[in-house]
């Protein structure tokens, strides 16, 4: 589908990669793996047309569309949330257009006219295209992506502009979605999202009709998508046949296979050269020591392996001595004009308690940290600190009250207590900031580099209750493990806010979940045993349902007659027969026809990597277009099987089973 050959991105005399090459198949899933500044962003710029490489070229089909999701940078405004992600459907309302308004001047023209029938073919041919495009369908998609990615009914008439960054995102997610291009180009697409659409987010990936390479700090997203790594290191890219986890060990394994090729190779070049140096002068050796010259130069010479990055290690300082009860909330309230956030709401955390918080955005989280910490007052109710409790408290908007005209070395040493200064060049390192880094004026950091430097402050100060709210957003793998270990290790108690199920998993014991409307509920596990509850409680549900509406649906029946008990049966019995035995008739021809065409699609797509097919420009671009058409009936097909089994199951619980 897509093929980089020979790449080279430079700017000024840093060389990002070069000599890259590798192809794209279609429904691949690839990440892009490496430290950030590494090159993986400026790749996905290039294969996305935004800028220009060095040398080398990228190659791919005329009908083959990309869409490119950036990490940020994306504000919409002056259009409605609906009117900006139906804007993703612009070539089926373009042929609506088209229809409309050449149905308008054919009630001008003589049905017995020539031009009457010119028109009349020429919107016949417009409307099968249409159908093609499947309208029907544009309601039902768009609402389901938007409500998939967190928008509500309410949401739908918004200005674009009222919507925070992070929502502006979603937005450029959703109309990326509907557009279903060829190839899929995310940076960062989960960074924003709460824990139940990132979930949504996922399967609609896996799922998807399309290639995608992605961009993520996200371990547990990259493991369950991608099938290849492509990874990033001083100016070289390599590819790994598998998902991260996977590039992380035989990356591991590749480095030692080198290394001892490398000192082996230099072993053998430290002998010819002793031999050439001992005899050079020697007349009667001079053919011997030519030869090993000539035989010297011909090695081709394998380049040392790079310098692994020190692992570095942070731990955070001894913290001050607590009571038992580090927090208490009683019987709070707290609304904002006619929404309530808490309704006679209890909390208490306990020393060396680590809780995350999970929720959709606006469930109260940020709320509930700024009132368990005392930075916002309840309506009613009583909030208490314990005993010698220091707090220390990362939020996002930390970052904008750094003061720009002081280095990034300076504003953390003067964050940092007597005990922590010593160790703020070790952390800054953990973190990104290296060698001359550190004497950056923090005016000229990126949104991201600040808030960096905000939660290494926040780090550096003694404090024995953290609140940590979306800490690992900017942050790379390496990066993440550091701040990991460490806080599996502080002694300290803990709530964080975050979504990213890899880095929480070793470090909390408790999920507190906000639904809005609902009282925040605590799970005692970390966020695998919450969603695995969550997903019990689900199906419970699901099986619950047809057995409630089969026990409404015979309540008072048993002072019926035995005649007429006979009749409501026989009713039943036909309605089983005209409604449900044709849904499920249809249901099973439906999976038969979708196994059909899956095996159908696996054969194609197995074809089109055959080398003689790639070798025929036409037959590639037709097979390319029938896997394509596949794809799209196959995704129709799953559809109306989703819509099938839902009426399968309404119908049967109607009938009591």
């Amino acid at each position: 589908m897509i093929s980089i050959q020979s790449l080279r991105v430079e700017f000024g005399a840093r060389v990002l990669f070069e000599n890259l090459s590798f192809s794209v198949q279609p429904r691949e899933r690839i990440a892009f793996a490496g430290h950030n500044g590494a090159g993986k962003s400026t790749l996905m710029k290039c294969v996305a047309g935004i800028i220009q490489a060095s040398g080398g070229a990228i190659h791919k089909p005329k009908d083959c569309r990309i869409g490119y999701l950036p990490q940020e940078g994306i504000h919409v405004r002056g259009r409605t949330l609906w009117a900006e992600t139906q804007s993703a459907f612009g070539e089926t309302m373009e042929l609506q257009k088209r229809i409309d308004r050449l149905s308008h001047e054919l009630e001008k023209l003589d049905p017995r006219s020539s031009p009457y029938a010119e028109m009349l073919e020429e919107i016949g041919g417009l409307e099968l295209e249409l159908d093609a495009t499947d309208p029907a369908r544009m309601k039902p998609r768009i609402e389901s992506v938007l409500k998939g990615l967190g928008f509500r009914d309410s949401d739908f008439t918004r200005d674009c502009a009222e919507f925070s960054g992070g929502w502006q995102m979603r937005i450029a997610m959703a109309k990326l979605f509907l557009q279903e291009p060829e190839v899929l180009l995310l940076d960062e697409p989960t960074n924003h999202l709460d824990i139940d659409t990132q979930q949504w987010v996922e399967q609609y990936l896996r799922n998807y009709p399309g290639a995608i390479l992605i961009i993520s700090h996200d371990r547990s997203l990259l493991d369950g998508l991608c099938t290849r790594t492509i990874a990033f290191s001083n100016g070289r890219a390599e590819e790994y046949a598998g998902n991260f986890s996977y590039f992380e060990r035989e990356s591991v394994l590749r480095r030692e296979t080198q290394r001892k090729q490398y000192e082996a190779q230099q072993r053998e070049i430290s002998e010819i050269q002793r031999f050439i140096d001992r005899f050079r002068a020697s007349a009667n050796k001079a053919t011997l020591v030519q030869s090993r010259i000539k035989m010297l130069e011909k090695i081709e010479r394998i380049p040392p392996p790079e310098a692994e990055d020190a692992v570095m290690n942070f731990k955070f300082p001894p913290p001050p001595n607590s009571g038992q009860v580090v927090a208490k909330l009683e019987s709070i309230h707290k609304a904002y004009g006619p929404i309530r956030i808490f309704s006679n709401y209890d909390f208490q955390i306990e020393k060396g308690e680590k809780v995350a918080i999970v929720g959709p955005n606006g469930a109260g989280k940020s709320t509930f940290c700024r009132l368990i910490t005392g930075q916002e007052a309840p309506d009613d109710g009583h909030h208490e600190l314990g005993l010698k409790v220091a707090t220390s408290f990362f939020s996002q908007n930390h970052a904008d009250e750094l003061d720009p005209e002081k280095t990034i070395l300076e504003t953390v040493e003067a964050a940092a207590s007597r005990e922590s200064a010593p160790h703020a060049r070790n952390l800054l390192g953990c973190f990104l900031f290296r060698g001359d880094d550190v004497f950056k004026k923090v005016g000229v950091l990126s949104g991201g580099e600040r808030s960096r430097v905000a939660l290494v402050c926040m780090l550096l100060r003694p404090a024995n209750f953290l609140i940590l709210d979306e800490p690992t957003n900017h942050l790379d793998m390496q990066s993440q493990d550091v701040l990991r270990r460490a806080l599996a290790d502080y002694p300290g108690s803990l709530l964080i806010v975050s979504h990213n199920r890899d880095f929480l998993d070793p470090v909390v014991t408790k999920t507190l979940e906000f639904r809005p409307g609902e009282p925040p509920r605590l799970f005692t596990g970390n966020i695998t045993y919450y969603l695995e509850k969550i997903a019990a409680e689900k199906d419970a549900a699901k099986n619950t349902a047809p057995q409630r509406t089969a026990a409404s649906n015979n309540a008072g029946a048993p002072n019926l007659s035995r005649k007429e008990q006979r009749r409501l049966e026989a009713e039943a019995r036909e309605l089983r027969n005209k409604v449900l035995k044709p849904l499920e008739a249809e249901f099973e021809k439906l999976e038969t026809k979708i196994g059909e065409m899956e095996a159908a699609q696996a054969t194609l797509s197995e074809n089109l990597s055959s080398p003689g097919l790639a070798a025929d420009a036409d037959k590639f671009r037709q097979a390319t277009q029938a896997v394509a058409q596949l794809t799209d009936a196959l995704e129709k097909a799953y559809t109306r099987w989703g819509a099938l089994s839902e009426e399968i199951d309404r119908t049967r619980a109607k009938l009591g089973g």
